[in-house]
């Protein structure tokens, strides 16, 4: 199974947060903004003309002798939508890299795994997409209820990484035809050469409350490699000459330090909560102190 059972259990108490909570289609188990018929009493207003007579409170009524209605909390199911990256720069960190524990593509399933659980364990309406170029989503969903995990891990467990992802047209996509808004996480090493920010800013205009991870593995953070070397692109096999020394890692750490505080300053700008994650961290850390530390989880 694509995650350990006792990291299941740990989860079981679990929701995701969403800021700004939207109408759902169906009864769940949040707190809706608006008035409805559960049995959480919300408030009391006055009763006008063509009132239901069975929400009035005739007790208030035998005191006051003016007639009040009963107004009730309605609770309703959160949109979830989890985003993957599936092009070939997310499967890096198996062998000859960071190992198979670090393997970015591993890793990003499990965090996609995790939070589906969640969702499903919380009477969300669950959504799983996997962006591949070209532009054709490879999507689990929408489905609601725990009875979906297994299938949903063994959904997320036949997936593979290739190829390359144009990011901006895949969010795009999304934005237009992945249903109703609600909370997108968005799993990515953003390693995406036609960029993010437009399909960020799509995601958001559509209405979508937007959670990034950012996914590197360690040795993107901090390359092992030295002397001369032929690097070669792992999604187009193009060749690179390069020559990394004391000052060339100096200047990587700079620009990938500047990458880093530009994509937390665009998401910033668009409401996106950003998230930096590195696959030595262990999955169950980012899930149970991390994220609920950030306010993403309780």
């Amino acid at each position: 199974m694509i995650l350990d059972e006792t990291i299941l259990c740990k989860l079981d108490q679990l929701s995701l947060v969403a800021r700004r909570v939207r109408a759902g289609q169906t009864a769940g188990e949040r707190r809706s903004t608006r008035r409805g018929s559960s049995v959480e009493f919300a408030d009391y207003r006055d009763y006008t003309k063509g009132d239901d007579l069975r929400r009035v409170d005739w007790n208030i009524y035998a005191r006051l002798e003016r007639p009040y209605v009963k107004l009730f909390e309605e609770e309703e199911d959160l949109a979830v939508h989890i985003l993957l990256d599936g092009s070939g720069s997310m499967d890096w960190g198996g062998e000859g890299s960071g190992g198979a524990e670090e393997n970015k593509w591993l890793y990003a399933r499990q965090l996609a795994a995790a939070l589906g659980y969640v969702a499903l364990t919380s009477g969300d309406r669950l959504t799983v997409a996997n962006l591949q170029s070209p532009i054709s989503n490879i999507q689990f969903g929408p489905v609601r209820g725990r009875g979906h995990t297994l299938r949903l891990f063994e959904w997320l467990g036949g997936l593979e990484a290739e190829g390359t992802t144009d990011m901006n047209a895949g969010l795009r996509g999304y934005a237009i035809t992945g249903g109703r808004a609600g909370l997108v996480v968005l799993i990515s090493d953003l390693l995406s050469p036609a960029g993010y920010v437009a399909g960020l800013t799509a995601l958001a205009a559509r209405g979508h409350e937007v959670l990034l991870l950012h996914t590197l593995s360690p040795d993107e953070v901090e390359p092992p490699l030295g002397g001369d070397l032929r690097l070669l692109d792992v999604e187009t096999g193009d060749p690179q000459e390069v020559t990394i020394d004391g000052g060339m890692r100096a200047l990587y750490r700079r620009r990938l330090t500047g990458w880093r505080d530009e994509i937390r300053a665009t998401c910033r700008a668009r409401d996106v909560r950003y998230v930096p994650v590195e696959t030595d961290t262990p999955c169950d850390r980012v899930l149970l102190y991390d994220l609920p530390r950030r306010g993403m989880l309780k």
